[in-house]
């Protein structure tokens, strides 16, 4: 970085966050400014658990902090707004469920310029404490559970299709539009490909260090995971191009199953059905086996009679939000607008 001050405003958004968002104020408070000009703005989706007190108590003593309202209440439109207001040349997001290394800013900062990339981050690195969130936290780095994505190899640098969190020039989100602000999840996915359609480049890098904090129960666990199966319909929706084949494997083996339990197999292929089905119940098995063994080595053995579960919950979850979707979007053609609250709430 030069010796002139680089200006960066770092954007959040967050709802009922008031057992995370502590940790986030000391991620701030400890950021390394050198050679930066930085601030910082926060949109509160209109909490009710004691969140935005602690944001409005905050504000007093960091001149640099600024809490905006965010009455939509979702993710893309806190960004979108906070990004509006930013005063600096570079964005970088940050996340509630999150707490990031001294030195975050000035190396995402870093690394974009030097890539040339259009954004740039770190991996999903996480911790977490007690034994179902330990339990949690190995089916999120876990390729079995949720589809061994880039982003959370803690030891990969380079491109990739998207990384958490980001930071930009603030230009290029502007000429991007922002984050698509139909989304309730997913965005940062929708976003990262409009980046790459654009001819873009997503770039993470292993010294950009970050933490996240998993679920810390199976059921929000589950929720989260319905959400993300829900919103990605939606996303491929939009982009049909970009449909591949893990996105429809957990959907797929759901209506498999769906198929099995509820309807009539005819006589002439039932015995045929039901040797397919044998196979891939013990191929599943195999396989889960193998990952909890691998799991269960790396994150601690205690934990070996609750990853099977886990790591069913993780695809059960997004194969229910896949199916879901799949029925909700389309009948979306015909008028229909309104979402359940079960595909929009915060799952904790």
């Amino acid at each position: 970085m030069t010796n002139i001050p680089v200006n960066v405003t770092v954007v959040a958004a967050c709802r009922n966050e008031a057992g995370h968002i502590g940790r986030l104020l000391q991620s701030l408070d400890a950021l390394d400014r050198t050679g930066l000009e930085l601030d910082v703005i926060i949109a509160d989706g209109q909490s009710t658990d004691g969140t935005r007190a602690l944001l409005d108590a905050a504000c007093g003593a960091r001149p640099w902090l600024a809490v905006i309202d965010n009455p939509a209440r979702i993710v893309s439109t806190g960004l979108n707004d906070a990004i509006r207001l930013a005063r600096g040349e570079f964005i970088v997001r940050m996340d509630a469920h999150t707490v990031y290394s001294p030195d975050y800013v000035r190396r995402s900062i870093e690394v974009l310029e030097a890539t040339g990339a259009a954004n740039a981050g770190g991996p999903q690195r996480s911790r977490a404490e007690g034994y179902w969130p330990r339990a949690i936290h190995a089916g999120f780095h876990s390729p079995f559970a949720t589809g061994g994505a880039r982003f959370r190899d803690n030891n990969y640098s380079g491109p990739v299709d998207t990384v958490p969190y980001g930071c930009w020039r603030r230009q290029t989100l502007l000429d991007l539009g922002g984050f698509d602000e139909t989304l309730v999840r997913n965005q940062d996915d929708e976003l990262n490909l409009r980046i790459r359609q654009a001819g873009g480049v997503i770039w993470q890098d292993a010294s950009i260090v970050s933490c996240y904090t998993p679920r810390r129960t199976l059921r929000g666990l589950f929720r989260q995971y319905l959400q993300f199966g829900f919103w990605r319909i939606a996303v491929l929706r939009k982009h049909p191009a970009t449909a591949a084949v893990r996105h429809f494997v957990p959907g797929g083996a759901a209506l498999i199953g769906f198929v099995f339990a509820f309807l009539t197999i005819p006589a002439a292929t039932r015995a045929a059905a039901l040797t397919a089905l044998g196979a891939l119940t013990v191929l599943y098995a195999l396989l889960c086996l193998v990952a909890t063994l691998r799991a269960a080595s790396r994150e601690g053995w205690d934990l070996l009679p609750a990853l099977p579960l886990t790591f069913f919950l993780y695809q059960l979850g997004y194969a229910a939000g896949f199916c879901a979707g799949l029925v909700y979007w389309g009948l979306c053609r015909q008028g229909q607008t309104t979402v359940p609250r079960v595909f929009t709430g915060a799952s904790r």
